[in-house]
Order: structure tokens, then sequence, then C-alpha cells
């Protein structure tokens, strides 16, 4: 993994103005991108996942980052964790709950986010130890991506970032990557924000997940 970057940093003032038109030159091995799934990255200025890194974001609103490269090693293992997956849609989100609880191993030793504890915010004043939700979206989204980009996804593509919230019903707002079901098309979330250190994240349905609080 390189260096940590604090507040915002790792991207120029000139280049970050024009991130969102997509005038800086992107990384090699950029993967192709829905605008919805474009706009978690362009809204906090920040590269998109390639091929073999992605950064990571912590901090609150990715207030802090830090760039990973994926090894040979780290392929390796995510390799093995969702060819055990393989038999069907089912057994495959259960490997994608392990390798998220693999990539929580992988990255709180290096960062401080072994440390975290579930449902995080600014309340906590711990921000260099946690993720908010849209941190959690961006990081599983990202990670989706490169899996998905290594061809390990079989039953799944990965789907845009739902939300909810509804202050009429006292529904607190919410964000969450997700999966897309190839067979049947339903969508199905993929959230660590809600779980600790490496506990796997919440997978269920979309359409369940907007109802709950």
């Amino acid at each position: 993994m390189r260096a940590v970057h604090f507040w915002k940093s790792g991207v120029s003032a000139a280049c970050a103005a024009v991130l969102g038109a997509w005038l800086c030159v992107a990384p090699a091995g950029a993967i192709e991108l829905s605008r919805e799934v474009s706009d978690l990255y362009t809204s906090v200025s920040i590269y998109p996942p390639s091929s073999g890194s992605m950064t990571i974001c912590y901090g609150f609103v990715c207030r802090r980052r830090h760039v990973m490269d994926f090894t040979t090693a780290d392929r390796a293992a995510l390799s093995k964790i969702m060819v055990a997956g393989n038999a069907s849609a089912a057994a495959e989100r259960a490997a994608v709950q392990k390798a998220v609880v693999w990539f929580d191993r992988r990255v709180g030793p290096v960062i401080g986010t072994d440390k975290r504890i579930a449902n995080a915010d600014f309340r906590y004043f711990d921000d260099k130890h946690n993720f908010d939700c849209w941190d959690t979206t961006r990081n599983v989204t990202s990670l989706l991506l490169i899996i998905q980009d290594w061809g390990l996804l079989k039953h799944h593509t990965v789907g845009n970032p739902r939300y909810r919230g509804n202050a009429l019903v006292l529904q607190t707002p919410h964000n969450t990557a997700v999966l897309r079901e190839r067979a049947t098309q339903g969508e199905w979330v993929v959230d660590l924000w809600t779980r600790g250190y490496m506990q796997a994240p919440e997978v269920k349905l979309a359409d369940q997940w907007v109802k709950e609080n």
C-alpha cells in the first residue's frame, strides 16, 4: 500500500477541479463505470479503482484516504475465496461476504480501522479509526469492481449504490454498495457500515433494506 493521504490530498488542486469532466489523466487499467458509480469518486475528487489498485476512504466522507495496490498474494487470496462461491448465486454472495472480511482484515492494521465500530459517524469523535457509510459504500464498491474486473463474479454484476432516508418516518439517511444478480436482475446490498471490524457485511435484498432504519 502507498502512503496515507489526509484531508483530500493526493490529487492536485488543478486536477481535482476538472476531475468530474475526466480531463485528468486516468490511471492505467481503468474500469468502465456507470454514471452513478462514477459519482462516488468524482464527488470526493479521487480516482476510481483500476484493475490493480483502489483508494481506500476513511475518516468520514473520504477525508482520509490510502491507496492500496493489490499484490499477487492479494489476488490469489481473493480468487480462492470467490472460486469457492461459483456453484450458485447464493454461494457467490456468501463468498463476497468473506471477501469483504478479508479486505477489512487486510487494511485495518495499515490505516487503523482495526479499531473501528459498527454504525460509526461524526458523533463518536474518532474519524481516524472509522468508516462512515459513504466510506464503506465507496470501499466495498471498489473492491467488488476489481473482483468483477478479474472475472471472479459469475452470478452477479456490480450495481449502482442504493440510498435510503425519509425524515417523515424517522428513517435516517444511509447508503450502501450493491450487487445485481444476473439471472433475476434482483439487487442485493452489501452493507459493511452496520458491522464492526472483521464482521461479515449485511447481504440482503435491496427492496428489504430500503425499508429498514
